[in-house]
């Protein structure tokens, strides 16, 4: 471990969790993108199409891509926001919600495993560590200062 920068441990991690996803996604024909953003809809009230990217933390033309992807597939449908003639509702079809079912017990399952194998005070500090790393980027404390590269 003494060699691993955190990144490092961040990037291999999830690139990990990434395909391991992608590979349960494929069994049923769809894509982790395509899962996380069915798990990101409201299924009840749709979700506005301008909170959809921030809520995924997607840029929107990545997100555009899938949410035509996901129309194609009739998985979603847009519709007039009641509330917001300016914007779309994305909302689930019958089929969007059964898909939306799977990926949720994809990822309730996955969060099982690593329960089921990892104590309650080291899934915390995981937590913990994960929440300080976020406020850190969030509130601008990584690279706030210039890095002197002058040679003393």
């Amino acid at each position: 471990m003494k060699d691993k920068t955190i990144d490092y441990a961040l990037r291999a991690t999830w690139q990990a969790v990434a395909r391991m996803y992608n590979e349960e996604a494929a069994k049923f024909e769809t894509t982790m993108a395509t899962g996380f953003t069915l798990l990101s809809i409201d299924p009840e009230k749709g979700t506005p199409s301008t909170s959809l990217g921030p809520r995924m933390g997607m840029e929107s033309t990545s997100l555009s891509r899938i949410l035509k992807n996901m129309e194609e597939k009739g998985l979603i449908r847009r519709k007039p926001n009641p509330e917001d003639g300016r914007s779309v509702l994305i909302c689930l079809t019958a089929f969007g919600k059964e898909k939306r079912e799977i990926s949720k017990a994809v990822v309730l399952r996955f969060n099982e495993v690593v329960k089921s194998n990892v104590s309650e005070t080291d899934l915390n500090g995981f937590f913990n560590v994960m929440e300080t790393i976020n406020e850190l980027i969030t509130e601008k404390k990584v690279y706030t200062q210039e890095v002197n590269t002058e040679k003393s």
